[in-house]
């Protein structure tokens, strides 16, 4: 098995990720979606989170050279970049949504030295807007960002056009696609229900709409 399919199903197995088609989650932003995420779970799963971990610093190794520092999107991000930026052994930040008010009002966490060629670690990719924010955060550092490694993409084309214009690679361990495959393969979706949740990720605002929800 791929490792794509591994950690999909990893993702399935330890509730990371639930389907429910027919009984779809409201998110915040007003979004109807089959689809629901919990990736800190995993932290609860040391086997699964050494697995995890690996996979994450060799998608680092290969795919990005000369990586001077690790900075994990917070806060899921975080115990991940702490992780892989101790198997590195190079130095761990970490970036805030935004800028504190108070204190020295800092959006970086720890010592990022100008110039530092920075790989982002993000558990989740929606949007893409909160890794990307990091990414800004750090060029207007003076630190050069190298691109983002995640865990998993939901493969919005926004965040593929949002990342492309950001002139920022992103490599995940595992997607939405391929955990939809996995969820058939093992019987948690019936091919109908394949199809409902696969059109989701080609229209996730107006979905609902057309599944007769409101």
């Amino acid at each position: 098995m791929k490792n794509d399919a591994v950690i999909a199903e990893i993702l399935l197995e330890r509730g990371a990720t639930t389907l429910q088609p027919d009984e779809p989650f409201r998110y915040t932003s007003g979004i109807v979606s089959p689809i629901y995420n919990d990736l800190r779970v995993l932290l609860s799963y040391p086997d699964d989170r050494k697995k995890i971990s690996k996979l994450l610093e060799k998608q680092a190794r290969e795919n990005f050279k000369g990586i001077d520092a690790i900075a994990g999107t917070a806060t899921a991000g975080i115990p991940w970049a702490a992780w892989l930026a101790a198997a590195m052994n190079v130095p761990m930040v970490y970036v805030r949504q935004r800028a504190k008010r108070h204190g020295q009002k800092n959006q970086i966490e720890g010592v990022l030295k100008p110039g530092s060629k920075t790989l982002i670690i993000e558990d989740l990719v929606s949007t893409g807007q909160s890794a990307l924010g990091s990414v800004h955060a750090i060029r207007r550092a003076g630190s050069e960002p190298l691109g983002v490694v995640g865990i998993f993409t939901y493969q919005m084309e926004e965040a593929v056009k949002a990342f492309k214009k950001a002139q920022t690679p992103l490599y995940t361990l595992t997607n939405f696609r391929t955990l939809v495959s996995v969820a058939e393969r093992k019987g948690q979706l019936s091919s109908d229900s394949r199809d409902k949740v696969l059109e989701w990720a080609s229209d996730p605002a107006g979905w609902g709409k057309k599944m007769g929800l409101k």
